[in-house]
């Protein structure tokens, strides 16, 4: 099947969908996915599902002025996969088959993205594993002998060599990683980044050296969300510190509404004209992105039930849930935390494009759209989510009091096209233990912004100005990110500035159920369960709010009208 055909076949299988909130249940794919919709609460109602870290708590909104938005099920994946990927690549977009890119004694250089998508981690093998394999098999059969394999990670930490097995598989990673021939990218090595030049709005384009002087970088992406891929692979995966200061500053930010709408990303935009510079001074792009369903628990299983809507749930679902809840509860954080890292997503790959970058992304585009837009009518005064136990940069980690933020500031309420859900001036409601932890490898430079930045100022301004330089130039920060496992000294920065916009733009930000010294550390209000949260709401927007709750994840974007 090739990108046109999977494309139209996704598009008519979401436009076909049974948007009643009723449908078959079963342990397989339903043949017709349902497509995501808003249910207004009534009286007959049960619960809510609310992700709460590491556990869940079941929740009763506010009857005749609350509603839920519900992801659509997941789309059906791809019948054949490797014969799809074959396909993409002998038949790219707007660009020349790989084969006859590839030939003898040229240097190629295959990048990949990090740890950081998708989210669970997905069942082996990945979408990265599948692609790459096929790209070397042709690579092989051209006779090109001068290969590196780079995980594009910015300034995200450094994979472990179990992390980059999973991702590239066993046969790949044997082949490479013991010659120092699949590595990850190193944005501070002085020999090893380069300026390809800058932008008309003078932004440095940076990129890494082996990359930067291959005849031929073939990029694979795995596009989780619309915010994913295109010139962000290369221009931000492959950069340094030099390249991602255009757009990793507060006023980029802040004036980006919604990094999930391209149309109105400033950061975006950004890329794009970074875009431009690589295609007359850097290498050439062979860019391949593929996009994967929301089927994030599972069909079956003691997880599935977290993929139904509650008026749905069996008998057996009931029993399943109250027992997973209650078995939690007994068990040590950690052990918590082990279990749920654990977990691999069952994701189907849902189409697989390769190209041109911009043809293939506009593709890509419409693939997530297909899956993750549900339509809504008009904002809200209150919108409430609860946060799971997992962001980008905590994967195999702790999602420390900086992580939830971003995790809701900057990514759940970007979740949007058009406009945001809640209200200008409204309040957010986010659930979420928010315990005073950080995990001391992965995150020493979290730890001095937490207790020592936040102690100060919270204002993205004034932190922006008098310490993003002091950190990101830090030697023993860069240390620990080249040579052991950590962010970047200036990650906790851009965490802080993505979750920018929603600050300036909510009258107020409460957290359910965290520890209140810090959540007050990051300027948030406590609450110690949802009905105070909206009682302390109606200080902000008046009484009987309207209330508006993102069922999130499998991820959903809301197109707000």
């Amino acid at each position: 099947m090739n990108a046109n055909s999977t494309q139209s076949t996704s598009q008519a299988t979401s436009q076909s969908t049974n948007r009643s909130g009723r449908g078959r249940r079963g342990d397989k794919p339903m043949a017709n996915p349902r497509a995501g919709f808003v249910l207004e609460v009534d009286r007959e109602t049960p619960p809510i599902l609310f992700h709460h870290g590491e556990g869940f708590r079941l929740e009763k909104l506010p009857v005749g002025r609350s509603r839920v938005i519900y992801p659509g099920e997941p789309l059906r994946g791809l019948h054949d996969p490797d014969g799809a990927i074959r396909h993409a690549l002998l038949n790219p977009i707007d660009d020349d088959p790989l084969p006859s890119l590839l030939r003898p004694g040229m240097k190629l250089t295959i990048a990949f993205d990090d740890i950081s998508l998708p989210l669970p981690p997905m069942r082996k093998p990945d979408v990265r594993q599948r692609i790459i394999e096929a790209v070397l098999d042709m690579a092989a059969e051209a006779g090109v002998d001068d290969v590196h394999l780079i995980a594009a990670l910015c300034l995200h930490r450094r994979m472990t060599d179990d992390e980059l097995r999973h991702a590239v598989g066993d046969r790949v990673f044997e082949a490479f990683a013991p010659h120092g021939l699949l590595y990850n990218h190193d944005a501070e090595d002085p020999d090893g980044m380069v300026i390809l030049g800058h932008t008309d709005k003078d932004e440095t384009v940076q990129m890494n050296r082996r990359a930067a002087e291959s005849d031929l970088v073939v990029y694979v992406n795995i596009n989780l969300v619309s915010m994913d891929g295109g010139w962000k692979s290369t221009a931000t995966g492959l950069a340094g510190y030099e390249g991602v200061r255009p757009h990793h500053n507060v006023h980029t930010l802040r004036h980006s509404r919604s990094f999930m709408d391209q149309n109105s990303s400033e950061l975006h935009r950004s890329n794009w004209r970074q875009g431009e510079v690589i295609k007359a001074s850097g290498p050439r792009i062979f860019q391949i992105e593929s996009t994967v369903n929301t089927n994030t628990f599972g069909h079956d299983g003691p997880m599935s039930v977290l993929q139904k809507r509650e008026w749905e749930w069996t008998m057996r679902d009931r029993a399943t849930f109250a027992a997973m809840q209650a078995g939690l509860e007994r068990l040590p954080m950690s052990t918590r935390r082990r279990i749920f890292h654990s977990w691999r997503a069952p994701y189907d790959m849902t189409s697989i494009q390769a190209g041109e970058v911009e043809a293939v992304h506009e593709r890509t585009t419409e693939m997530v759209y297909a899956q993750h837009l549900v339509p809504v009518s008009g904002q809200t005064d209150v919108l409430t989510m609860g946060l799971p136990y997992l962001t980008p940069y905590n994967v195999n980690s702790i999602m420390n009091p900086i992580l939830v933020m971003v995790q809701g500031l900057g990514y759940f309420f970007n979740l949007y096209r058009g406009r945001p859900l809640v209200r200008e001036g409204g309040v957010l409601i986010m659930s979420h233990p928010t315990t005073w932890e950080f995990h001391p490898v992965h995150h020493p430079s979290y730890i001095d912004f937490f207790e020592q930045v936040l102690a100060d100022t919270t204002d993205p301004v004034e932190i922006e100005k008098r310490y993003e330089r002091h950190y990101a130039e830090d030697e023993w920060y860069r240390h620990l990110y080249r040579t052991s496992y950590a962010y970047h000294g200036v990650h906790p920065f851009y965490m802080w500035y993505w979750g920018s916009h929603a600050m300036q733009y909510l009258g107020q930000v409460i957290v359910v159920g965290g520890d209140s010294k810090a959540v007050r550390r990051l300027g948030f209000k406590p609450a110690s369960t949802l009905t105070d949260a909206l009682e302390m709401a109606e200080d902000t927007v008046g009484p009987q709010p309207t209330v508006t709750h993102y069922h999130n994840p499998p991820l959903l974007m809301a197109d707000v009208s």
